[in-house]
């Protein structure tokens, strides 16, 4: 899909979409117990491959309108189905290859060559640890064996996810684990989303330190009624217009939300002021709009990027390659990124989404400026389905020119 955006300002309210983080952990959480009530949830990409999942898994499900009723699997009854896709999710993947080892039965995940390409190593090493079977190819993984409680030393300097995914199912089994963080924790804002939504579902990590967390074995998750709340990272996009004219408001985000993402008004705020430095370690996913409003400001130097390389595209290539177009400076090195100062001008060329979703809607920020054309990019469907539909009620003149390109 092209959409083309011509030159024009933003202004009125919007309402932060649901949180895709909270969502796929609730919805977890909600398939362990018997019978919970999820609303407020939005069925982006990467939400419906985690449904998909867990129905494979013996979850019942229903959905009527925004609202999931979810519960039932039961770790002594072997799934019916034992093939599943993770579409292009990496939460997805990381979060529902423990799910699998709770039943000791074979199962393959499949999904895209791209995802894929995203390590799998910490649960390769901890299969390879128990005896558990791990055969990954290009577009899947094969698992079978069971998981077994006890301690658990994971690397933190590779993602986060791992560790959320251990989460969901060590509280099931018989026996106390202990998980012991090496190298560092990316992205550890993420973990304190899997606290709270466990906590929610009646089920205690207990945090000893900033690397070390006790999980009592024997623990069941309860029934619940709950609402997912607003994402901060696809609000931050809304929030960028209001640094190039706009006027818009945005609602729906919890104040005392545990999203790392929630920085994006202070990070948004320096830029605007200067050409400050900013460590996006624990927030990557701010990294694409950041950059953007960083060429059309000041500048800014960002550290803590090498995890850009692994998201759906490499993301700092991405957009330098992408702000290029634009006249601007965008140096990317090992583990940080340096946005020059410079004069920008209407790009002559198409911009590509590179099949990644913020990098689509970040490129819409700097073409309500200049004007552009953007290939591929239906890939916002993979968190924020009516993304551009929002733009054009803000007053940013969308349209859409191709269905069929991608």
């Amino acid at each position: 899909m092209i959409v083309r955006i011509t030159p024009s300002s933003a202004a009125g309210r919007v309402k932060a979409p649901p949180s895709k983080s909270m969502a796929h952990r609730l919805l977890i959480c909600g398939a362990l117990s018997s019978k919970s009530v999820i609303s407020g949830v939005a069925f982006s990409d990467d939400i419906k491959a985690t449904l998909y999942c867990l129905d494979a898994l013996g979850a019942k499900i229903s959905v009527e309108n925004d609202t999931v009723t979810i519960g039932g699997i039961n770790i002594n009854d072997t799934p019916k189905s034992q093939t599943m896709s993770a579409g292009e999710s990496g939460s997805t993947l990381r979060f529902l290859i423990p799910l699998c080892l709770l039943f000791g039965s074979p199962f393959t995940i499949n999904g895209t060559a791209r995802l894929f390409e995203r390590s799998l190593s910490v649960y390769e090493e901890i299969c390879k640890n128990q005896g558990i079977t791990f055969i990954q190819s290009k577009t899947s993984v094969s698992l079978c064996g069971k998981l077994g409680a006890g301690k658990y030393i994971i690397r933190g300097d590779i993602s986060s996810q791992f560790i959320s995914g251990l989460m969901f199912v060590l509280p099931l089994l018989s026996g106390d684990s202990i998980i012991e963080i090496t190298n560092g924790i990316e992205s550890s804002s993420y973990l304190n989303l899997t606290i709270k939504a466990l906590a929610d579902f009646g089920v205690r990590i207990i945090r000893y330190d900033e690397r070390t967390f006790y999980i009592k074995g024997g623990q069941t998750f309860k029934n619940r009624t709950l609402k997912v709340e607003g994402d901060y990272s696809n609000a931050a996009f809304f929030e960028a217009f209001n640094l190039i004219g706009g006027n818009v408001a945005v609602s729906n985000l919890l104040k005392t939300s545990a999203q790392g993402d929630r920085v994006y008004k202070q990070m948004m705020s320096e830029i605007e002021n200067g050409s400050p430095v900013l460590d996006i370690s624990d927030c990557p996913d701010l990294a694409p709009v950041l950059i953007t409003v960083a060429a059309l400001k000041n500048g800014a130097k960002f550290v803590g990027t090498h995890r850009l390389k692994i998201k759906e595209s490499d993301r700092g290539a991405a957009m330098a390659e992408e702000l290029l177009k634009f006249g601007a400076k965008v140096q990317v090195k090992e583990n940080e990124i340096i946005v020059k100062r410079c004069e920008l001008h209407a790009p002559t060329v198409p911009l590509s989404s590179h099949n990644d979703h913020r990098i689509a809607m970040a490129l819409s920020v700097i073409c309500s400026v200049y004007g552009g054309e953007i290939y591929g990019a239906q890939a916002v469907s993979k968190s924020f389905p009516d993304y551009f539909a929002r733009l054009n009620s803000l007053g940013i003149k969308t349209e859409v020119v191709n269905f069929n390109e991608a």
